[in-house]
C-alpha cells in the first residue's frame, strides 16, 4: 500500500485523506441513521396510552423528548397542543426541520468527496504525464520500459480517485434515500398524533400510524 502511494506521487496524499474521511462518514452514518434509534416503533403507542390516561404532564414530555428524535418532535407538538391544531403542526414542523438537518449531517461532505476525488486523480495523471514528456524531451524515447513505468505511475492516481469516488457516490445516494424514508416515517407519526390530540382519531393504545 505504501509503495502504491509513493508511486502515485504527491497527489495520492489528498486522495488518501479523502478516502479516510469518506470511510469515517460512512461508518458514522450507518450507526446514526438507524430507524430503530430515530423512530422507535413503540413511541406512538406510548403517546396514545398517555393521552388515554391523561398523563401528558411535564415529566412525561421530558422523557418523551429525550427518548429519540421522533420523541423530540412529538413532545414539542404535544407541549403546544393546547394552542390549537395549527400551532401544534407549526411547532412540529419547526422541530422536524432541526431533526432532518441532523440526519443530513456530513452527507454534503460525502457528496463533495465523491465529486472531487476523480478530479484529483485526473490532475495527478496530468502532472505525471507532463513529467513523462519532460523526460522524453531530455533523454529521448530509447528506454521503452522506463516510459511505460512512468505512464503507469501517472495513471495510478486516476485509478485511485475512481476507487474512492465510486463507493462514495453509492453511499451518498444510499444515505440520502434513507434520510428521505425516515423523514416520511417521522411525518406520518407526527400527523397521526396531531389527529389523536384534536379528535380526528380515537386514542387506542394498539392503534398504529
Amino acid at each position: 500500500m505504501q509503495d502504491l502511494v509513493q508511486s502515485g506521487g504527491w497527489m495520492m496524499l489528498p486522495i488518501l485523506i479523502c478516502s479516510v474521511v469518506a470511510l469515517a462518514i460512512v461508518v458514522e452514518r450507518f450507526w446514526t441513521l438507524r430507524p430503530s434509534k430515530l423512530a422507535p416503533a413503540d413511541t406512538v403507542p406510548q403517546v396514545q396510552a398517555l393521552l388515554k390516561r391523561g398523563l401528558l404532564n411535564e415529566s412525561n414530555l421530558v422523557k418523551l423528548r429525550d427518548s429519540s428524535p421522533l420523541g423530540r418532535i412529538l413532545a414539542t407538538g404535544l407541549a403546544n397542543a393546547r394552542h390549537g391544531r395549527e400551532i401544534m403542526k407549526e411547532s412540529i414542523q419547526e422541530s422536524a426541520t432541526g431533526v432532518v438537518h441532523e440526519l443530513e449531517k456530513f452527507l454534503s461532505t460525502l457528496g463533495s468527496i465523491a465529486a472531487i476525488t476523480p478530479l484529483l486523480g485526473l490532475l495527478g495523471t496530468v502532472v505525471g504525464m507532463i513529467d513523462v514528456f519532460a523526460a522524453i524531451m531530455i533523454h529521448g524515447t530509447g528506454d521503452a520500459a522506463q516510459l511505460a513505468g512512468g505512464i503507469s505511475q501517472a495513471l495510478l492516481t486516476t485509478a485511485a480517485g475512481l476507487v474512492v469516488a465510486i463507493p462514495a457516490i453509492f453511499f451518498h445516494r444510499f444515505f440520502v434515500r434513507r434520510v428521505e424514508e425516515i423523514t416520511v416515517e417521522l411525518e406520518q407519526s407526527a400527523v397521526h398524533v396531531v389527529d389523536l390530540v384534536h379528535g380526528d382519531r380515537e386514542a387506542e393504545p394498539g392503534d398504529k400510524a
